[in-house]
């Protein structure tokens, strides 16, 4: 049975705005204020006790020792007494309603009314149950699979919101699907993600909301502005619970194109040591560990990706990791595809845990004891507020 571990609260709260604050967006009438009491209801929670090393303390492994965003830590409440005073809404598809849910609720909104159904053959109907003119809609559908479904499900939730008059649709997509197809590696191949761009684009969405895109490339596709959010807080924020000392751990990039991701993790694990396992891969969703590049022997390894899919590279360099000698290994991601074979392979008894998020939606049955989600609805949300007051949403990654 997986452990479900989530960061986020799915309680709000609402409160005038603190007279002694002097953030930009005091002049808003819409304001929050995080309460002592929200903060301790919403930390992380473990998986089990912490365990004390040679009578030490438990070391906090975040460089700088600064404190974590309070997003990650306390929902935020909107204030003006009626939740229908804002202009702004949240919809959600069927591809992830929980973290929908989430999100709405760190807001202190419901979320909007909507009408989603499949004909006999197939075909996606989509009706709004309330009015959305002028305001600022924001759309929670990650293109998880079936992602062909999930996709073309987001774009007619964009294209009722534009025929219905919305002032502002952001597609808010936790997982982008078809990131993959970002270039061409061989002749006669098409790049689906600038194909889906378009489609998004031409559908009638006015920004782009993305969480951990495969490559950074992809959001030169749109034509449209793309805010693009990192899970890291999040894991960093259940990670600071462990145990770790952090002259014991090394951050492990699974291939070569994951270097500028696991370097950025590294650095704010207490500036952890760096290794990269180099593969070699002989198609799709099948790889060939070669070598390793840096020390691992007797360290507790991270290996950090953007998604697990089959589980097969990640699995194999984990494998490696233990004959090199490391002492435990963990695995991070932010997407949890999980396509078969993956969680034989990461059941296996390679990793001490896998700790993936809730982008997209993990079945029960696809649960397994060293299994632990963390949610981004917090961060998410957070994201989705600074875009509806015109706020900097740079700052929360700084």
């Amino acid at each position: 049975m997986a452990s479900l571990v989530f960061s986020g609260s799915l309680s709000s709260s609402i409160s005038r705005p603190s007279p002694l604050s002097a953030s930009p967006a005091q002049s808003h009438p819409l304001r929050c204020r995080v309460s002592f009491s929200s903060f301790l209801a919403t930390r992380c929670q473990m998986v089990e006790p912490l365990r004390y090393v040679n009578g030490a303390p438990p070391r906090i492994p975040i460089i700088n020792d600064q404190s974590l965003p309070s997003f990650l830590t306390a929902p935020r409440g909107l204030e003006g007494g009626s939740k229908n005073d804002t202009r702004l809404r949240i919809f959600s598809g069927t591809a992830n309603p929980a973290l929908s849910q989430e999100i709405a609720n760190y807001l202190g909104l419901g979320l909007g009314k909507i009408k989603i159904k499949r004909f006999a053959d197939g075909e996606i109907y989509v009706q709004l149950q309330e009015s959305v003119r002028g305001c600022d809609v924001f759309l929670v559908q990650p293109t998880c699979p079936p992602a062909n479904e999930n996709l073309m499900e987001l774009l007619i939730m964009i294209d009722a919101c534009r025929r219905a008059s919305a002032k502002n649709i952001t597609a808010v997509i936790p997982y982008f699907g078809y990131a993959r197809a970002d270039r061409k590696t061989q002749g006669r191949e098409s790049i689906a993600a600038k194909l889906v761009a378009n489609l998004i684009t031409e559908a009638g969405a006015n920004r782009v909301l993305a969480c951990d895109l495969h490559s950074g490339q992809s959001m030169g596709y749109f034509d449209i502005p793309v805010d693009h959010v990192y899970g890291q807080p999040v894991i960093l924020d259940y990670l600071a619970s462990k145990t770790f000392c952090s002259n014991d751990l090394v951050v492990v990039s699974p291939d070569v194109g994951g270097v500028a991701r696991a370097r950025a993790f590294a650095k704010k694990l207490s500036d952890a040591p760096l290794a990269i396992v180099d593969k070699r891969r002989q198609g799709h969703n099948i790889a060939e560990v070669m070598n390793l590049i840096g020390d691992v022997r007797g360290k507790v390894a991270v290996m950090v990706d953007d998604m697990i899919d089959t589980a097969g590279t990640i699995a194999k360099g984990a494998a490696l990791l233990h004959e090199e000698g490391a002492r435990e290994v963990y695995a991070c991601s932010t997407h949890a595809v999980f396509s078969p074979p993956a969680i034989e392979r990461l059941s296996s008894g390679l990793f001490q845990e896998v700790i993936i998020t809730n982008t997209i939606p993990v079945l029960e049955k696809k649960g397994f004891p060293q299994l632990t989600v963390l949610s981004v609805a917090n961060l998410l949300g957070e994201t989705i507020w600074r875009v509806h007051d015109d706020c900097s949403v740079s700052s929360i990654f700084q």
